[in-house]
């Protein structure tokens, strides 16, 4: 069930170990060996940043799928490793011409090591369906939390590191995020696009996650990040590739859709989180986990543990939350009822639905359901470009052997 093959696509060894003696090295299941410079190994040898370890890179869906347990910890040195390998080809081939330095490489590195440290209780969950019912109003990025991080992380354990340097990996953080700054005009704006590409969302992020989560869930993976990996050029301060591999992006987009729909999106996967989260919004009073997300000295403290500290604490105030987590555990779930796909043609003005919108339409005779009987989840899913087709051909501009598309994905001929 291997999401790749070394042996047909192998990346060339393009790194750069000249400090091994002071480097570490872990195998990881998804790209083998992983060479830790000694700047990372600072960050990575911290309780902020080993907390990751107790982060599900999936949330809930291991519930669903038993071997989806990997974490963010993984995740995130992955890649740090793909992010160094990228740049490195780059540096490879166009160094001179784009003036790619080892400042510029370690930049990167930590850029892809810590875009993640931020995340909450399984992940994008305690983000995009907690926090929004306990603090209205607020507006929250696990993206500005881990650049918050990054910074206690550098004055808490000393580090001894360019401030220059880390203000750029903050802002590569940033880069896919509404909060991303504008680069000064003498800025390598490249750079900016390879952990998280907010351009047009080809990012070594994906090619990661994308082929580690097909694996750990036991699904086929035919998209092969190495062949773009191979081919990237930079053209007009933008990351292109060549116009035969057209096919592998849109396979990666296509990927992406279809591990929402079986798995990110699974109906026992989202009942599972609508119960999670409902145990958490029932704790948050007395426990006061928003209350966390200010602070990052006491951030850090939050985990997926949190299931297992309401669990098993006595207190009376928890028991609602006890009884939600104790049903998740015996299988008693959240009854899926039914899904709606909504037209292509109709999405643009089709309204979100709610459980009013559910219970006002019922008929009257039998049981009628009150709007706290219902749970309803708005799925979007899409290639990142809402309805567009990322690779849309649309010409706008023609420069010698590249093409450049409406849509910001730029191709090599």
């Amino acid at each position: 069930m291997g999401a790749y093959s070394n042996e047909e696509l192998p990346l060339p060894p393009v790194s750069d170990f000249s400090n091994t003696r002071l480097s570490k090295h872990v195998h990881d299941n998804v790209h083998g060996n992983i060479y830790l410079d000694p700047l990372s190994l600072k960050f990575i040898d911290t309780e902020q940043f080993q907390r990751l370890r107790d982060l599900k890179q999936l949330g809930a869906a291991h519930m669903v799928y038993p071997g989806a347990v990997h974490t963010r910890f993984e995740h995130s040195l992955g890649v740090y490793w793909l992010a160094g390998e990228a740049v490195q080809m780059l540096k490879k081939y166009q160094g001179l011409e784009l003036g790619i330095d080892n400042f510029d490489i370690q930049t990167v590195k930590l850029a892809g090591l810590l875009h993640d440290v931020g995340h909450g209780p399984f992940s994008h969950l305690f983000q995009s369906e907690f926090l929004p019912l306990v603090m209205n109003g607020t507006e929250w990025s696990h993206e500005q939390m881990s650049t918050k991080m990054v910074d206690h992380i550098v004055d808490k354990h000393h580090i001894d590191v360019d401030s220059e340097m880390m203000r750029k990996v903050k802002e590569m953080i940033l880069a896919s995020s509404g909060l991303a700054p504008k680069n000064d005009a003498g800025e390598k704006r490249f750079l900016y696009d390879i952990v998280a590409n907010g351009r047009n969302g080809v990012d070594v992020d994906k090619f990661d996650y994308i082929v580690r989560d097909s694996r750990a869930c036991g699904l086929g993976c035919s998209f092969e990040f190495q062949r773009l990996m191979q081919t990237m050029r930079v053209m007009g301060d933008e990351i292109c590739y060549r116009a035969k591999e057209y096919l592998t992006v849109h396979k990666l987009f296509a990927t992406r859709a279809d591990l929402y729909r079986t798995v990110y999106v699974h109906p026992k996967v989202k009942a599972i989180e609508l119960m999670i989260v409902d145990a958490l919004v029932e704790a948050n009073d007395y426990l006061q986990i928003s209350s966390f997300i200010e602070d990052p000295s006491e951030y850090w403290k939050l985990d997926d543990s949190i299931i297992k500290t309401i669990e098993t604490a006595p207190n009376q105030q928890l028991r609602e939350s006890r009884n939600l987590i104790r049903r998740i555990r015996t299988r008693n779930l959240y009854q899926f009822c039914n899904e709606y796909a909504v037209p292509r043609d109709k999405i643009e003005n089709f309204k979100d639905v709610t459980a009013q919108d559910i219970v006002c339409s019922q008929k009257n005779g039998g049981v009628l359901l009150k709007e706290e009987d219902v749970a309803v989840s708005n799925v979007r899913i899409d290639l990142t470009r809402g309805r567009h087709n990322p690779l849309e051909r649309y010409l706008t501009k023609y420069k010698g052997n590249y093409f450049i598309f409406e849509h910001g994905i730029t191709f090599l001929l």
